[in-house]
């Protein structure tokens, strides 16, 4: 057989030491890679000289480390210049593609390039998806300075992660990007690319929120953007048309079906007892089946009554049990006293609107972390990271009502329930403004 022309061990999982040819596209979170540190945005907690990776490298001596944080928020790119700072190889592999046989072959290029009196930094991307041997088999390699393990993680150390490499390494908590920080590196990406994105300010902001935090998500949608040939900047909703894919509707226009269960709806929407029940007489008569029209009622109930009358969702289930004890056709006349209560019932949309602003509310600030005090601390690592500190029990408060403010720090409080002064919710509004004079009293004013 001839010989091969085989690349050395070591080098298959070194980073390659240039960049690839000008002639292939780089995308440009790749382009826009940080070259040193102090170029790293959103991260001056650790960073700076007083934070932990500023000491240590001030110091001269960097632990090996497990970097926490979501993605997209620079753990890879901090590890490569951590590299670079302190003179060591770099080496990157990702638990998920590496077996037994590959971390032998790393151990064993590192130990000879530990020999030659170099060390060796290796990165692990997701290390929490290595099983418990896996991570015990770093730890002799990491005892005797054969390699400074870099271990970077979207999940919480102390759950994933061996006590006997956690007692070995420092964690460094890495924030997820805020809107400031997004906005230095869109602008940075628009140095790059040497225009402008053709965006209006609020589409432009909005583009930042879809983000959610992460950087590299925010450098792909700018490089998508920054594609289209427009004629004028875009609007917030000429955005949203073209990088959100919409379901496709269900298209059933002309079917007596959605016909007739519009007009009962809005019928009973309306207050409208009589039209109601002509219109619910209808599809019975129609062949509709009753089960059917007995779920869309307690939709009704759910969706335009709701805490108005309580009662009312309560009144849908009875009528829909007692159809499937009776039958037709008497069973039908519980579904059509069903049917009088609720066109009947006061109505409101209070708790509906609530729900669609929260949604809309969590869609738009992403995954921002709980305030620190209401957060468990089952570990002491998570204690030392202030979890569950300043947390007041609102049993043992006057008025058993605390008043902390259990939103995320940075997100002003947002109002997304207000109860109509109808039927029961005039009850729940009182209540409601109590609770907000008693939250001003406790939080001073």
């Amino acid at each position: 057989m001839g010989r091969r022309n085989l690349r050395p061990m070591t080098d298959l999982f070194d980073t390659p030491k240039s960049d690839p040819p000008a002639s292939g596209h780089r995308p440009l979170a790749d382009r826009l890679r940080p070259k040193s540190l102090a170029e790293v945005i959103g991260q001056d907690k650790v960073l700076s000289p007083d934070g932990p990776l500023g000491a240590m490298l001030a110091a001269g001596s960097l632990s090996s480390l497990i970097l926490w944080g979501p993605p997209g928020v620079g753990k890879t790119t901090i590890a490569r210049l951590l590299a670079a700072e302190t003179d060591l190889a770099f080496v990157q592999i990702s638990a998920i593609f590496t077996g037994v046989p590959d971390l032998r072959k790393v151990f064993d290029a590192a130990k000879l390039r530990f020999q030659q009196g170099r060390g060796t930094l290796l990165f692990v991307d997701e290390i929490h998806r290595f099983n418990k041997a896996q991570q015990d088999g770093f730890l002799p390699y990491m005892e005797d300075g054969t390699i400074l393990l870099v271990g970077a993680t979207t999940e919480n150390p102390s759950f994933e992660l061996n006590a006997a490499l956690l007692s070995r390494s420092q964690v460094i908590v890495l924030e997820r990007l805020s809107l400031a920080d997004l906005e230095r590196l869109a602008q940075r990406a628009e140095k790059e690319m040497g225009r402008a994105l053709p965006l209006k300010a609020p589409a432009r902001e909005r583009l930042l929120e879809m983000a959610d935090g992460d950087g590299r998500a925010l450098l792909n949608l700018i490089e998508q953007v920054a594609a289209w040939k427009v004629a004028a900047p875009l609007d917030v909703d000429e955005l949203a048309r073209r990088l959100m894919r919409r379901a496709a509707k269900y298209d059933k226009s002309g079917d007596e079906h959605y016909n007739l269960i519009s007009a009962l709806h809005k019928s009973v929407r309306g207050s409208d007892p009589d039209a109601a029940l002509y219109w619910f007489a209808r599809m019975l008569e129609g062949g509709e089946d009753p089960r059917y029209l007995a779920r869309r009622l307690t939709r009704m109930a759910v969706e335009d009554i709701g805490l108005a009358d309580p009662q009312a969702q309560t009144h849908c289930l009875h009528a829909w049990e007692t159809y499937e004890r009776l039958g037709s056709p008497e069973g039908e006349l519980a579904l059509a006293q069903a049917v009088i209560y609720l066109a009947l019932a006061p109505k409101s949309n209070a708790g509906y609107a609530a729900y669609k602003a929260a949604r809309a509310e969590a869609r738009r600030t992403g995954s921002a972390m709980p305030p620190k005090h209401i957060l468990n601390a089952p570990t002491k690592m998570m204690k030392d990271q202030g979890y569950g500190s300043g947390y007041e029990y609102d049993h043992d408060a006057e008025d058993a009502f605390s008043g902390q403010d259990y939103f995320p720090e940075g997100i002003r409080r947002p109002v997304f329930y207000q109860p109509p002064e109808r039927g029961y919710e005039r009850e729940l509004k009182k209540r409601l403004d109590y609770f907000a004079k008693l939250r001003i009293k406790r939080q001073g004013g």
